[in-house]
């Protein structure tokens, strides 16, 4: 009984001056719970509108005053045509759209009623069905009591009738395959690229093999760049296998170019592995660089990244952290190239804010082998 409370004692002693693991066992969990509590939502949330009416009707007008009013919409502007209404939702700039006819507030207390077309950015299924009911809710409630006051007014004018004509852009059938592929994707290369990049250096590091390279002839720069272009490799490989099966196997259609959606996914490869060099350089062991990796940035890509959730439903200071996550950048340019089809041109900002992190990030791990070397 003695040894098994000195084992017992010796566990816990082992554990207290560890503090990496301490800071795991304590930290971790910790920091998931109040992660999902705030990130995981079923609402959503600050989702921005834009009008398309001819004739700027007054009750059109209040309707957008009292929709902006509301916690889950945030009213954009108008828009002179249907064009530029789907130009601005190819821009990210707004998620719905409500389109008036010429007429509307006469038509609507006629005896053949008035229409009303919703159109939402289908490329998260869920987001626009979700959308689409909360507006169909608010529209409908707003002018029927409208229509019932103008007929307690004018008993024998009668009752005006409205109809929703709903319209979902670039995923009519909304198929969530449309939503999953890009992010897992995303999550797919950044696990396989960082995580094998930075482990297999580590273990080097373990059997000292690493020293021998450190101290030989070979420039850091060199080292790593012979260590990443395997990995390289491999990830290509994975790449286009993920697009085989995506392409004949969920049918999903690849609407825009298919170079530029390579190029944006090779950029993102050389991102990740640029994040794996840096955390092999940082870390001495293959179970703290397993930790980082597998878990630390799978939560963030998960969370942050809209792969699952609405960025827009979390609060701002998450929705601030979300833009650090590279895995967000690239989901949303993959989206919009590959469900989409939109021009090279409207995914510029997440091509150079991915190029931007993958020099920041390799530049990292270059400078980190340095100062080993020194």
């Amino acid at each position: 009984m003695r040894e098994f409370f000195a084992f017992v004692r010796k566990e816990f002693l082992h554990i207290f001056r560890d503090t990496r693991t301490l800071l795991v066992l304590i930290g971790l969990p910790t920091v998931l719970i109040v992660l999902f509590g705030f990130a995981i939502s079923t609402e959503i949330r600050n989702v921005n509108v834009g009008l398309l009416s001819s004739d700027g009707d007054l009750p059109v007008m209040r309707l957008m005053e009292e929709i902006d009013q509301s916690e889950y919409f945030t009213f954009k502007g108008s828009y002179p045509s249907e064009d530029r209404i789907e130009e601005a939702m190819r821009r990210g700039q707004i998620d719905v759209a409500l389109i008036f006819g010429k007429g509307f507030s006469s038509r609507l207390y006629s005896p053949e009623g008035a229409e009303v077309a919703i159109v939402a950015d289908a490329t998260n299924p869920n987001n626009a069905s979700m959308e689409v009911m909360y507006l169909s809710s608010i529209i409908s409630s707003y002018f029927r009591d409208d229509m019932v006051m103008a007929a307690m007014m004018s008993p024998s004018a009668g009752y005006g009738s409205l109809v929703p004509n709903l319209k979902m852009m670039y995923n009519p059938q909304l198929k969530s395959s449309y939503n999953f592929v890009p992010g897992i994707m995303g999550l797919i290369l950044m696990l396989i690229c960082s995580l094998m990049t930075s482990v297999s250096i580590v273990k080097e590091k373990e059997t000292g093999s690493m020293e021998v390279l450190l101290v030989s002839p070979v420039k850091p720069i060199n080292i790593v760049l012979a260590k990443m272009i395997p990995y390289f490799v491999v990830a290509c490989v994975v790449l286009i296998n993920i697009l085989l099966l995506t392409i004949f196997v969920l049918k999903v259609p690849v609407e825009g170019s298919f170079f530029w959606m390579i190029l944006v996914s090779v950029i993102y490869i050389v991102l990740s592995l640029g994040i794996g060099m840096l955390v092999s350089a940082v870390v001495r062991t293959q179970i703290i660089a397993t930790l980082i990796c597998g878990v630390i940035f799978l939560v963030p890509v998960m969370m942050f990244s809209g792969m699952l959730y609405p960025l827009e439903s979390m609060p701002a200071a998450l929705q601030w952290f979300a833009q650090l996550i590279p895995a967000k950048w690239f989901i949303e340019a993959m989206r919009k190239i590959m469900i989409e089809g939109v021009p090279v041109r409207y995914v510029t900002n997440e091509i150079l804010i991915m190029t931007a992190m993958a020099v920041i990030f390799f530049a990292a791990a270059v400078m980190k082998f340095n100062d080993k070397l020194d």
